[in-house]
């Protein structure tokens, strides 16, 4: 999924465009999927008005590996139903984000190989929350708008934890999912799921499995990556 504009970034070039230790944050998390599981079959998702341009830059520098382009839509939900099309039943299919380049190959080797020992309908990678979280209520008042914590309300970081790509699921079962009408509730692919009534399955990701979002998760993923080659 490399079809968001990336408008926190602040950049004039999209975020999964951007470079990475020298090399397209898209490429290489692409790449880590190819080297993981040999074969795989490999549909990108892209802005319309990109899609030349991936093309162009995959011909240049020379990468012979098989993609099917696919323009992105309206919302995440409308680019994930229009990859969905394009791809086959009977298949196991990831769905992860093109600006989480430093998920490991270890991961996605052991998630499709749990999938398939196990016969799992749908496998998310989670984390636990490492913060003190806080229920808090925005109020208005004479000097503006003000946080306030909420009598009673605590959460429990123990059972807190934070959702990753790549989602996993059997191919027919979340192109049944996505035949459902958009919600703005849908924020991940577990939760179009979830709606319909698969069952999930969680396992253990990774902590430096994060989205690229902002400038400053860029330079962190840079001097992560700089780290390992080292």
């Amino acid at each position: 999924m490399a079809a968001g504009s990336g408008t926190r970034m602040g950049s004039e070039t999209p975020k999964q465009f951007l470079s990475l230790g020298g090399i397209p944050v898209l490429r290489r998390t692409m790449e880590t999927f190819i080297a993981a599981v040999p074969g795989i079959q490999i549909v990108t998702v892209l802005p319309k008005d990109h899609l030349s341009f991936w093309k162009e830059y995959c011909l240049s520098a020379e990468l012979t590996y098989p993609q099917t382009l696919v323009a992105g839509g309206f919302t995440r939900f409308h680019s994930v139903r229009n990859a969905l099309e394009r791809v086959p039943d009977g298949a196991i299919v990831a769905i992860h984000d093109g600006v989480r380049p430093l998920v490991s190959r270890d991961l996605v080797r052991n998630m499709f190989a749990r999938m398939e020992e196990r016969n799992l309908e749908a496998l998310i990678p989670v984390v636990p929350s490492v913060d003190t979280l806080k229920v808090l209520d925005k109020v208005s008042g004479p000097d503006g708008e003000s946080l306030v914590s909420l009598e009673g309300e605590e959460v429990d970081r123990s059972r807190i934890f934070a959702v990753q790509t790549p989602q996993m699921f059997r191919s027919e079962v979340i192109k049944e999912a996505y035949s459902q009408p958009f919600d703005t509730a849908f924020t991940d692919d577990a939760s179009v799921a979830s709606r319909k009534g698969i069952p999930l399955s969680f396992c253990n990701g990774e902590r430096y499995n994060f989205k690229i979002t902002c400038p400053e998760d860029l330079v962190l993923a840079d001097l992560i990556v700089s780290s390992t080659i080292a």
